[in-house]
């Protein structure tokens, strides 16, 4: 990871918090209930940066422990960053290019859920089930913002409960 001259940009889903790191360190994948619950799912990915900078927005921040707090979009939600007394992680799906942070490492294993192991032996979608998913798919507008910085970007801010 290290040594790549170009900087490494990412940012939320909408588009409101942009950053740029001039590096990336150890990246990992953390099995702690803390970052199951900030990401949502069944591990946090992370990596730590050098050189972090905002280049559109900031996160916001929630103190997760009496150790760290955690970033993200006040907009949408994505999880931005993971910061603590000696560095800062940031979300490795946050990143532009996420195969730029391969991890390396898993952390908290006694936080790991049990069907973990075992996700990679899972069958995927039937056959028959597959053009259907192909043309819903096929239909989706997606209102993400593209996986390079813009000049300019307005977040579509929409929700499907507005008339409640």
């Amino acid at each position: 990871m290290t040594g790549h001259a170009e900087a490494f940009t990412g940012g939320c889903q909408c588009g409101a918090v942009r950053f740029r790191a001039a590096g990336l360190g150890r990246a990992s994948i953390c099995h702690c209930r803390m970052c199951q619950k900030a990401f949502g799912s069944f591990f946090g990915p992370l990596v730590t940066v050098k050189g972090l900078e905002w280049t559109r927005g900031e996160p916001k921040r929630f103190a997760s422990s009496n150790a760290a707090q955690r970033g993200f979009c006040g907009d949408c939600g994505t999880p931005l960053t993971y910061e603590y007394e000696s560095g800062i992680d940031v979300a490795i799906g946050a990143l532009d290019d996420p195969e730029l942070a391969a991890p390396t490492v898993q952390l908290n294993p006694n936080d790991k859920l049990s069907f973990f192991g075992h996700l990679h032996v899972l069958p995927g979608r039937p056959e028959v089930e597959q053009a259907g998913a192909d043309a819903f798919l096929g239909s989706v507008v997606s209102r993400q913002h593209p996986d390079h910085d813009t000049q300019s970007w307005q977040a579509a801010v929409t929700s499907r409960n507005d008339d409640h």
